[in-house]
């Protein structure tokens, strides 16, 4: 039995799971927030409780101190002997990594190199490593990245049709994210439904915050929606997703902004922020649509259009379908919006069972018996994929 440590470290936060393996089972896990702020949040769960502190931590490195040392002061561990690896998230891994690996300063330089790509996430990603490096040494620490499991794309999946040499000179293509919890999501979808994996089409609609649709064909990745970053693709909570590239340049010039700027709007304070004027946060914009708000009914609709149409793409793309699969805070909390893409997809035979819809439980079905395309919520969880990938590339037995 090994004791691995799943980390998804950001720019100012680092979640983290602690599992036993191969069992899975989860020791303890939380949050740390608010890091280099004058007050922090510390939320763990561990034993059926959950505690909330609110240390200083000035850097990462402060909060993974703090996190080691209550880790033995609430005897979830005796000692940091029995932590026997870390796998730490990463966003980015461009072409340079076609699977996980164990950390190194290569592979450092290549995350920092790849920096450009997912700026809000692979400089954070790489203190989170740091930190952990430092406060446990002689423990193996392994990177999991978000790009990995789309790698397996076809070229004409991933490539943009512009100058070949942008491709070739910058790295200009499509890499897609989330595929951590999209292969995890595949993969479960296949043994729910009792049909191996390689015969299985599957559709993984991870919506949340950031959101992204997958087509799954056999357990690999066939396309994705998101691109060189997780601007492109469907709305989401402060991204506009898709848009004519004119839209930048135009702006440019009335409001006399950089491209820089534009893009800025484009990643943070678009999608159901910058449609519905109210919040990125979906339970706010429901509130608002349920109020009578037009603009926060009109967010739902578009997004539910944008998901439509890629899954009706992905649907010819892989020459059928056998689930779609929710995912993520909105995927699988948000019945309205599932219920809004569902019933636009009658044309494939898809049928929604709205009492399984209404219901609130964890892994479930939600279409009819007689529905041609089986719908699922599929709760994600990349820790415990992170920690799989951890065992298998570190060799801990």
């Amino acid at each position: 039995m090994a004791k691995i440590m799943a980390v998804n470290a950001g720019s100012s936060s680092i979640k983290f799971q602690l599992l036993d393996m191969p069992e899975e089972k989860v020791i303890t896990s939380g949050v740390m927030e608010r890091i280099g702020l004058a007050e922090g949040i510390f939320t763990l769960k561990y034993n059926g409780k959950k505690e909330e502190t609110h240390p200083v931590l000035p850097t990462h490195k402060e909060g993974v101190e703090l996190l080691l040392k209550t880790l033995i002061e609430k005897g979830i561990v005796k000692s940091l002997d029995e932590i026997t690896g870390v796998g730490h998230r990463v966003v980015q891994g461009g072409e340079y990594f076609k699977d996980s690996c164990l950390v190194d300063d290569t592979v450092i330089a290549k995350i920092q190199e790849l920096a450009d790509l997912a700026p809000l996430h692979n400089p954070a990603h790489i203190i989170g490593i740091k930190a952990f490096q430092a406060a446990l040494p002689n423990v193996p620490q392994v990177v999991v990245f978000d790009t990995v499991f789309h790698q397996t794309m076809p070229e004409e999946a991933y490539m943009y049709a512009t100058p070949y040499e942008w491709y070739t000179k910058y790295g200009i293509r499509k890499y897609g994210a989330h595929g951590t919890s999209h292969k995890y999501v595949s993969q479960r979808a296949a043994e729910l439904i009792g049909k191996p994996l390689e015969e299985t089409k599957t559709i993984v609609c991870h919506l949340g915050n950031g959101a992204s649709i997958s087509a799954v064909d056999g357990g690999k990745c066939k396309d994705t929606s998101m691109g060189l970053t997780p601007l492109e693709g469907i709305p989401m909570g402060t991204r506009s997703g898709n848009l004519d590239p004119t839209v930048v340049s135009y702006i440019c010039e009335k409001e006399n902004k950089t491209a820089a700027e534009v893009v800025n709007i484009l990643n943070k304070k678009s999608g159901y922020l910058g449609m519905s004027g109210r919040s990125n946060d979906a339970r706010d914009v429901t509130a608002g649509m349920n109020a009578g708000d037009h603009r926060c009914k009109l967010t739902f609709d578009v997004q539910a259009k944008r998901i439509v149409d890629y899954i009706a793409a992905y649907y010819v793309y892989m020459g059928g379908c056998d689930v779609i699969a929710f995912t993520a805070g909105m995927g699988e909390n948000l019945k309205h919006l599932r219920k809004n893409i569902i019933d636009r997809l009658g044309v494939l035979g898809v049928k929604l069972d709205e009492k399984l819809n209404d219901t609130f439980s964890d892994e479930r079905i939600i279409s009819t018996p007689d529905s041609k395309i089986q719908v699922w919520i599929i709760p994600t969880n990349e820790e415990v994929m992170i920690a799989r990938d951890t065992v298998r590339i570190a060799n801990i037995k």
